[in-house]
Formats: C-alpha cells, sequence, structure tokens
C-alpha cells in the first residue's frame, strides 16, 4: 500500500501539465502528501485539495472516536459497497512526482522512493466522494506490484500513461477497470536512509 508520495512541481505547473486550472486549492500542493492530509487532485478539469483518505469508523469503534482515512483501494475490490459508486461515477486523477514504500526492520524503516525517468510529473489514478466528515476526499488506486517494486511491497499504485487519462476519467467502468495494471515500463528506484516517521502537517478532523 501506499501511504505517503509527493509532488514537487507548483499548482500551476501542474494545472499547465494536465491542461487543467487551478480550482479550490488553499495550502495543498507542492510537497509531500499523507493519509488524512490535503492533497492536490484533477477533478473536471480543475485542481482541487481534498483530504487523502476516505474516513471510515469500525463497527466496534468507541463512542466518540474519529474516523480514519482510507487512502488505498485495490483494483480487485472496486466493486465493493466502499468504492462502488465512486469508482463508476468519481473518478480523478493524483498528480505524483514519486511514491515511498517503507523498507527495512520495524522501528527502523526508510523511505524507498519510486518515480519515472524523465518525467517530473506523472497521474495516478484516484476516486473520490464528498463526506461528511472531512468534506471532498480521495484514495489512490493500488494493483500488482511490477518488477521494479516486487522487492520492497507486492503492490503499487496505478499508474496511467497520459493516452489512458481521458479514458479513467470519462471512460465507462469497464473500461477504467481495463486500466488498472502494473506499470509496464521502467521506473527508477531511490533507496535512502531517511527514515519512514516524519510528519508536519495537520490532519483532518
Amino acid at each position: 500500500m501506499c501511504n505517503l508520495y509527493r509532488l514537487k512541481n507548483s499548482n500551476e505547473e501542474v494545472a499547465q501539465l494536465f491542461d487543467a486550472y487551478v480550482g479550490e486549492v488553499g495550502n495543498a500542493g507542492g510537497g509531500e502528501a499523507y493519509p488524512g492530509y490535503p492533497g492536490i487532485v484533477l477533478v473536471n478539469g480543475a485542481l482541487r485539495s481534498m483530504v487523502w483518505g476516505f474516513p471510515f469508523k469500525p463497527r466496534d469503534s468507541k463512542p466518540g472516536s474519529k474516523p480514519k482515512p482510507v487512502n488505498n483501494a485495490r483494483s480487485d475490490k472496486l466493486d465493493s459497497f466502499m468504492w462502488r459508486f465512486s469508482f463508476q461515477e468519481r473518478r480523478c486523477l493524483i498528480p505524483v512526482s514519486a511514491f515511498a514504500e517503507a523498507e527495512g526492520e520495524k522501528g527502523a524503516k526508510t523511505r524507498t522512493w519510486f518515480s519515472l525517468p524523465n518525467q517530473e510529473i506523472f497521474a495516478v489514478a484516484g476516486i473520490w466522494r464528498d463526506t461528511p466528515e472531512w468534506g471532498p476526499a480521495y484514495t489512490m488506486i493500488m494493483t500488482e506490484a511490477c518488477i521494479h517494486v516486487a522487492d520492497v511491497h507486492d503492490r503499487m499504485p496505478v499508474i496511467l500513461k497520459r493516452q489512458d487519462w481521458r479514458e479513467w476519467l470519462n471512460g465507462p467502468p469497464d473500461a477504467a477497470n481495463l486500466l488498472c495494471r502494473p506499470y509496464p515500463d521502467l521506473m527508477v528506484c531511490d533507496r535512502t536512509t531517511d527514515s519512514w516517521v516524519r510528519r508536519s502537517a495537520t490532519a483532518a478532523g
């Protein structure tokens, strides 16, 4: 699963690449994104700020407890109740410069980053919905890992090639579902010594 990604470019630069306009973005964009915190997505031709993760509270939650963000949706579970209607009706693009997975021993995990060669920004498949708890929220679609990611994690975000952006956003669900596959081309793996746990933003809720 993916719990961290970054976007290096400004919102204006991202909007230009995606042939979109900058909508309601607030202070989001141009940094690292974490579950439960604001991130930037492309919806209906505009960049918008949304919380990364659909709010979820287990049935056995204590009274007054806050929901937790479910920030990944498995591609083989998109017909489940939690994801079905968003996948059918509200798909989005998530601009990403690189995504990270935790690697190493428990308590000493470090950040391993994955990106695309010669691409400052690429698009990851997402879905979104309005929520009573946090307002608009999005989640990232995950599929089986490609050969470049499999040594670190068995799943990875669905990376969409530019020619598939329109199909993901506006195509029928059956066609969009066919795009949920491991990335077939070269990826760059950057293993670092940076600690996995490092946060400085303000979470939703």
